[in-house]
């Protein structure tokens, strides 16, 4: 199995393809639908982006996203990423109110017991809500050449050649009207809510087989007053036995988001004042504190669940239609606490781009699933991993899950003396390094020598 992380895929080149033709149609316009378009605006001529919600130009929640007023974090594999695909997206995000946090000493992130301890090298990253995130690359992904994005449309089915052996475009329900957009490649970035594996049964194609790690993951969310200097960050993420967790960030418009976790049937509170004492039941007192000693700049406290890691395992499928791509959580979508979504979507528009510089596009997307399973399976690993380190987690479980959070737990407890353990640690959580590099001979000694 190769493994696919920031350091281990060639980074973007928009020199690898040279010729621009035929039109493409992306399905969704979230973060994995316009990553994909970013990198489709290079080999094709025409790509237009369709999305059912109205897109409106400020940064706020959409119907489609309906985790958008919750917390995401941008992962070092997403940011660098990001970065290179939209030169100056950070100093737009700034610009807009997005805040730079250094992961080596803004972020305080309890594990087994304590805090991390800080790391020696800087880790900067950048903070936001996930309507600003989304923004700031919507503006950039429609400032390309040849794209265009079509809000308030509704793709009703795939359209198929008259053999059924290639999808050549969409159908699509507009303005009440029903009309046929036809393309070269589709790519479905509808997320969890995907419909190709039924319209694939619809049309003689077997659905993919569907891996499902039950977590029963729910969590609450407001957002409280902050100065405008202060990034702190807390992660006090679930750890078995404890089912409870929580997390705050600073974001846009001077504030911190604060989200409460609860797994395996412990549901975090909608109320403001059960919220408070949830938050007063994790085992540090800060964001009790920073509920306590910060203005509410919230209405409500928004809810949301979240049954299972899923995922669509297209690489194991013999037949597939020519002409269509699935990506992003339409493949497969993971515990949202650990924040590897923007990621896994950034990386694999990577391979996407990779895959289309071979020239070839005849069976593009069984050879796109084969590449995209190895960044699937990293983000995969760490998820699945650490949700099975709670016994009442269902599903199938990935060989030497155990063995595996034998050693990480010793890692992580050495970590909170270690700031060398912990940037390694951490390096591997943002997807920037493989998991094998926990394994290296100078980290081992760290973990099982004598403490420093």
């Amino acid at each position: 199995m190769a493994i696919v992380t920031l350091t281990t895929v060639p980074r973007y080149d928009s020199d690898r393809i040279s010729e621009r033709k035929g039109r493409a149609v992306v399905v969704g316009a979230g973060m994995a639908g316009l990553l994909a378009a970013r990198v489709l605006a290079d080999g094709f001529e025409d790509v237009t982006v369709l999305d059912r919600d109205s897109l409106a130009d400020e940064a706020t929640p959409r119907r489609g996203v309906p985790q958008g007023r919750h917390p995401h974090a941008l992962l070092e594999a997403g940011r660098a990423t990001l970065e290179d695909l939209f030169p100056g997206y950070g100093e737009d995000l700034v610009s807009a109110g997005g805040v730079v946090v250094d992961f080596a000493s803004d972020v305080n992130f309890y594990d087994e017991g304590d805090f991390l301890a800080h790391g020696p090298f800087r880790m900067e990253t950048y903070s936001a809500s996930r309507p600003l995130f989304e923004q700031i690359v919507r503006q950039h992904v429609a400032g390309l050449d040849g794209v265009r994005i079509r809000p308030d449309c509704q793709v009703a089915d795939y359209r198929f050649d008259g053999a059924r052996r290639s999808v050549d475009g969409v159908a699509v329900q507009e303005n009440g009207e029903r009309t046929e957009i036809p393309a070269d490649l589709v790519v479905d970035a509808t997320g969890r809510t995907s419909r190709t594996p039924t319209w694939l049964s619809d049309h003689g194609y077997a659905p993919p087989p569907v891996d499902e790690v039950h977590i029963d993951l729910s969590y609450s969310t407001t957002y409280v007053e902050r100065p405008a200097s202060d990034r702190r960050t807390y992660l006090v993420p679930p750890s078995s036995p404890r089912t409870r967790g929580g997390m705050a960030a600073p974001v846009e418009g001077d504030r911190w988001v604060v989200n409460l976790q609860g797994v395996h049937g412990t549901d975090p509170p909608t109320g403001f004042e059960e919220f408070t004492e949830y938050a007063a039941s994790l085992p540090t007192p800060t964001l009790k504190r920073l509920l306590d000693d910060r203005p509410n700049r919230s209405e409500t406290v928004e809810h949301y669940p979240f049954p299972s890691n899923r995922r669509h395992r297209y690489e194991s499928l013999d037949r597939f239609p020519d002409g269509l791509v699935v990506v992003g959580d339409a493949v497969a979508s993971f515990n949202p606490v650990y924040a590897q979504g923007i990621s896994v979507a950034a990386l694999e528009a990577l391979v996407l781009h990779r895959t289309l510089a071979t020239g070839r596009r005849g069976n593009l997307a069984l050879r796109f699933f084969d590449r995209a399973e190895d960044v699937v399976d990293v983000a995969w690993m760490l998820a699945v991993g650490s949700d099975f380190g709670f016994p009442q987690t269902t599903g199938p479980k990935p060989r030497g899950t155990d063995l595996a959070a034998r050693y990480l737990s010793r890692l992580t407890r050495r970590a909170h003396t270690d700031g060398e353990l912990a940037d390694a640690f951490v390096r591997v959580l943002s997807m920037e390094r493989p998991p094998t590099s926990l394994f290296r001979p100078g980290v081992l000694w760290r973990v099982f020598g004598p403490p420093n």
